[in-house]
């Protein structure tokens, strides 16, 4: 399985400018969409990619790339910041990134386990 790191970058740059927004994966990939869009991509299916930034959300916060605002920062309980292993995670699959061994290539080799507190 390859993840969409597009996705997963922007979702993480939301969390860390966002800090009084709700949180809003879904409005995030319909942006992604439309840039891909912009830019020449085929065909998306944006209700696909919907889902998929909703699922993303659930596995960034259990996997504690991302947690609960504090309400003394402005939490609302629909709004996150980055944990150190969000902006790690941030800084890796950052797409201005150079070089032709992109972390991203290496995550996708991880499969399944990419994501995970361990890796």
């Amino acid at each position: 399985m390859k993840y969409n790191w597009d996705l997963i970058e922007r979702l993480l740059q939301h969390v860390q400018s966002s800090a009084n927004e709700r949180f809003n994966p879904r409005k995030y990939a319909v942006q992604l969409a439309e840039e891909e869009q912009r830019a020449g991509a085929g065909p998306i299916d944006e209700d696909e990619l919907k889902a998929q930034a909703c699922d993303y959300e659930a596995l960034l916060l259990k996997a504690d790339f991302i947690a609960p605002r504090p309400e003394a920062e402005g939490g609302n309980g629909e709004n996150f910041v980055l944990t150190d292993r969000g902006l790690q995670l941030l800084n890796m699959i950052d797409s201005s990134f150079p070089g032709e061994q992109h972390p991203r290539e290496v995550l996708d080799r991880e499969g399944l386990a990419a994501l995970t507190p361990e890796i």
